[in-house]
């Protein structure tokens, strides 16, 4: 209510208030959008001036990976073994000679040396093998890259035999399937023209287990008659 004092000022007129209509007065004043809104309140962003803010509750939603941006490293893509192509595999066949440790060494390690085959990289060989079978696979991955030959996996490797040789040294005697030879885009033919090829392995025993140690020379292994299984 206004009334004039005695120096005809006008003056409002105190009057008392309730608390829960003060407290219904912020909300709508907290609530004040378009027509548009269906009479939610506007967040933040967009608006009219509100009056407090609304915090979300939290949801059951995974926090995402740190990119590249904020660790510090590039972001790399999750990838699961189902999910990984079959590019660069090869099967290793033991044949009677299964229980040879030599031979379970080679079992698992053929494959990652193929795979450095299969993608140019004699860092493969370098970081997984001793030095000596790195010199003599890194000349054939270079010559290779030079001369544009690739592979085209899968391949198939058939043990042939094994002996032992001085230092305790395991050769082992392989075939290798037309797949694991170097393939000639330029003139559409293998490197190596045979139902396979020959290969030996000295392997020797590392802190890691058997492990290719050199290529030996392949002379005296028949694999006209072989047959591979892929």
């Amino acid at each position: 209510m206004i009334r004039p004092d005695h120096q005809g000022v006008p003056v409002v007129r105190r009057s008392v208030v309730p608390a829960a209509l003060l407290a219904a007065t912020l909300l709508l004043s907290a609530c004040g959008g378009s027509s548009d809104d269906g009479g939610m309140p506007v967040p933040v962003e967009g608006g009219d001036a509100p009056t407090m803010t609304l915090t979300p509750l939290p949801t059951a939603e995974p926090t995402p990976a740190p990119t590249g941006k904020q660790s510090g490293k590039p972001s790399v893509p999750a990838t699961t073994a189902a999910s990984v192509p079959p590019v660069g595999q090869v099967t290793v066949v033991p044949g009677n000679f299964a229980n040879n440790p030599a031979v379970q060494g080679l079992v698992k390690s053929y494959p990652v040396y193929f795979s450095a085959l299969v993608a140019g990289d004699s860092n493969i060989v370098k970081n997984n093998f001793p030095a000596y079978f790195y010199a003599d696979v890194q000349q054939g991955i270079d010559e290779a890259k030079r001369n544009g030959w690739v592979m085209k996996p899968p391949g198939s490797v058939v043990v042939m035999g094994t002996s032992t040789q001085p230092l305790d040294v395991i050769r082992v005697k392989l075939c290798r399937s037309q797949t694991t030879q170097y393939w000639n885009p330029k003139t559409k033919g293998w490197t190596v023209t045979a139902k396979g090829a020959p290969q030996v392995i000295d392997m020797i025993r590392t802190g890691l287990g058997w492990l290719p140690y050199q290529l030996a020379p392949s002379t005296g292994v028949n694999c006209t008659k072989v047959r591979f299984p892929a």
